[in-house]
């Protein structure tokens, strides 16, 4: 689970305002933060099949805001993928 405070400071790196939760970009980040934590996780409690779903669900749920960004502007993609250091 991703912390209040690394959320705001993911906001404020990725959003336009401080209030700007919505944007791709912001919704990206937030996953991967949140996808980390996840891996961590697993990597000590290999049996837990609950955060294993939810890590695969979160996993998905990027790819498809991913996508969307891919579609909608390319350059925004690029960006996005080159400062999280996420491989397509």
């Amino acid at each position: 689970m991703v912390s209040k405070t690394q959320i705001e400071n993911i906001v404020k790196e990725f959003g336009v305002n401080a209030n700007d939760t919505g944007r791709a970009e912001v919704q990206i980040a937030i996953l991967t933060q949140d996808i980390q934590n996840l891996t961590e996780h697993l990597n000590l409690h290999k049996k837990d099949i609950t955060s294993r779903r939810s890590l695969l669900k979160k996993v998905a749920q990027r790819r498809h805001l991913l996508n969307f960004l891919f579609k909608k502007d390319v350059e925004r993609y690029k960006t996005i993928i080159e400062k999280l250091k996420i491989r397509k």
